[in-house]
């Protein structure tokens, strides 16, 4: 058993024919950029891309497995060039009568074949099969069911955003007023939040957490991520750490100090001033445009009165975040050290420093303790790092 790094949130601007899958996404997040870039770059072992149930996806899928570069695995996934593995999967949107607002989930296929056999079912419910985080008209728990036939995984996406979550919105919605919980295989926090933050809803308590980039471009990817101990990086040895069955579990999960996610702090959108809780007027600009924070729309929700033994949560900062690293200077670390992975967690300060100057090699220490110093973020603003005198 070794430990496995995993992003299992990854969507693809466009297909290699060019045609748009996320809107958003950058042009240049392929699939075959995405693998690439996992391996090689990123030192990831395991990739949820979560927009492969679009046609064209699927087709350069089937072609990366005629020319040998993606391996189907007998208990689940695709091997990328022998190294990192795909699961292929699709994030949705859904808006029935039992929700509060539109929310986004996370349904992963063990295979190519199940995946087809999703991405048919899925053209019958949805206006537009060829982009990503489409609306399903059918209801949340017949989704889950759908996804459990095919023997897939469900996952709610980033549940505490304020846009298109389980719990983004202004009412106490229950995570079983919309899904089947006994269908749920783990909640994902999402970029402003963390575990201790989570665990002030005791309806969460009974679940896995997992945190992921929602990567909209390339450097984005592995900006969160999970440690796994797995026998090798696969779709049933994932769905066994999430359920700590047979020795597999979650070693960790690295993500975002909350701090520094783009909604932690109740915000005017507008001006970006931080506003009081209660208030829904920017006492600066006068604007009605503010965004509730993650960290206020948690203390409405919570209720618990104990707390369950997790994986640590591990604050973790990009290196795209630290001053002085920008791309030449990452080119040079990734020359030296060959992965992002290598640098954030193996690299020591003798060795950062043969690239770096002093100052910058110890915010990569300072980042790796979680002892940086931050500002807030809020608003659709990510936070920042102070700059050290």
């Amino acid at each position: 058993m070794k430990r496995y790094f995993a992003d299992m949130h990854i969507h693809i601007g466009r297909t290699e024919t060019g045609r748009a899958v996320k809107i958003t996404g950058s042009k240049t997040l392929t699939l075959s950029n995405i693998l690439y870039v996992a391996k090689n770059l990123k030192g990831i072992d395991m990739v949820g891309v979560i927009d492969c149930h679009s046609p064209e996806v699927i087709e350069e899928m089937e072609a990366l497995i005629e020319i040998g570069d993606l391996q189907p695995m007998e208990d689940g996934g695709l091997l990328f060039q022998g190294k990192t593995t795909l699961i292929p999967g699709s994030e949705l949107e859904i808006y029935d009568l039992s929700c509060d607002g539109p929310i986004h989930v996370l349904c992963f296929l063990p295979s190519i074949e199940k995946l087809k056999d999703f991405s048919s079912w899925l053209t019958t419910q949805l206006k537009n099969i060829h982009l990503s985080s489409q609306r399903v008209y059918t209801q949340g728990r017949e989704l889950q069911k759908k996804v459990k036939e095919l023997g897939g995984l469900f996952i709610p996406a980033h549940v505490f955003t304020p846009f298109k979550s389980l719990f983004g919105k202004g009412v106490k919605q229950r995570l079983d007023q919309v899904f089947d919980p006994e269908l749920i295989d783990a909640i994902e926090l999402g970029l402003s939040s963390d575990t201790e933050m989570a665990d002030h809803l005791s309806q969460l308590h009974r679940y896995s957490y997992v945190t992921n980039s929602d990567a909209h471009s390339l450097p984005k990817i592995a900006r969160e991520y999970q440690a796994l101990l797995l026998d090798h990086p696969s779709f049933s040895e994932f769905e066994k750490a999430l359920t700590a069955r047979d020795g597999r579990k979650i070693l960790a999960n690295y993500g975002l100090d909350p701090l520094l996610g783009k909604y932690h702090e109740t915000t005017c959108a507008k001006c970006l001033t931080p506003v009081k809780p209660g208030i829904d007027q920017c006492p600066s600009c006068g604007s009605k445009n503010v965004t509730k924070g993650v960290a206020d729309r948690i203390k409405e929700l919570s209720d618990a009165e104990s707390y369950p033994d997790r994986p640590p949560y591990i604050h973790q900062v990009p290196l795209e975040f630290l001053p002085g690293i920008g791309p030449k200077t990452l080119k040079k670390l990734l020359k030296k050290f060959g992965t992002e992975m290598v640098i954030i967690h193996d690299a020591t300060l003798e060795e950062l420093r043969e690239i770096l100057p002093e100052k910058t090699a110890q915010l990569i220490l300072k980042a790796r303790e979680g002892t940086l110093s931050l500002h807030a973020g809020g608003g659709g603003r990510y936070g920042k790092i102070k700059e050290e005198e």
